[in-house]
């Protein structure tokens, strides 16, 4: 069974400071929370997503268990959007769109994830147990990275 999850979030910034943040993959294990132990294991030359472009990396979403992941980069419209494609890690399918849209506030950012788990009626039961939850908390942790990054009105002088 095929799930989405989708996030929005205003940032307090201009379309390329946000391009150049979201784009570089290097900046992936500042919005990751700690206790997953993300890192990047690709040596990537290019500072800017690609399309082609491959990243691996290791990440310990459950018990500390270190999985491989990797993602390609599907699609890139130059400041609007780019998707990540899992072509090999836990999930069956994971197809991650990043979008960007200018406004007056700044830059609001779309997430959408389509994602499938492998293992049937194990997966759909797992899902339910702890992967939508742990997903969540992923995503609500990076939204209050964001945030403190971009919205810290405090920080504003």
């Amino acid at each position: 069974m095929r799930y989405q999850l989708h996030t929005a979030q205003q940032l307090n910034c201009d379309l390329d400071t946000a391009w150049n943040f979201f784009s570089s993959p290097f900046n992936l294990s500042k919005i990751t929370p700690k206790e997953m132990n993300f890192v990047v294991k690709s040596e990537i030359k290019e500072d800017e997503i690609y399309e082609g472009m491959e990243i691996a990396y290791t990440v310990s979403p459950v018990l500390n268990i270190p999985m491989k992941w990797k993602t390609i980069i599907t699609e890139v419209s130059y400041k609007k959007s780019f998707t990540d494609f899992q072509k090999k890690g836990p999930y069956k399918y994971w197809n991650h769109q990043h979008v960007f849209r200018p406004n007056e506030g700044g830059v609001l950012m779309m997430d959408t994830v389509d994602y499938e788990l492998p293992l049937g009626f194990l997966g759909r039961i797992a899902h339910k147990i702890f992967v939508k939850k742990k997903l969540n908390s992923i995503f609500d942790y990076r939204y209050k990275v964001l945030e403190e990054r971009f919205n810290d009105l405090k920080n504003e002088k």
